[in-house]
């Protein structure tokens, strides 16, 4: 991303984050601190698409 296209620091706005957690969404922010940290260390992927 260039310069030109980023936000002045005032005009940001965080982004909420929400995981599946035992069957139902909850938002990362409202987990323990273990738990943050686990869910900092998980491996992300992205699956192919079907040929």
């Amino acid at each position: 991303m260039t310069q030109a296209n980023q936000l002045p620091q005032d005009q940001r706005q965080r982004c909420e984050v929400w995981t599946r957690v035992m069957g139902y969404h909850r938002p990362v922010a409202a987990f323990n601190p273990g738990k943050q940290s686990e869910h900092r260390e998980r491996l992300h992927f992205t699956e192919a698409a079907a040929r």
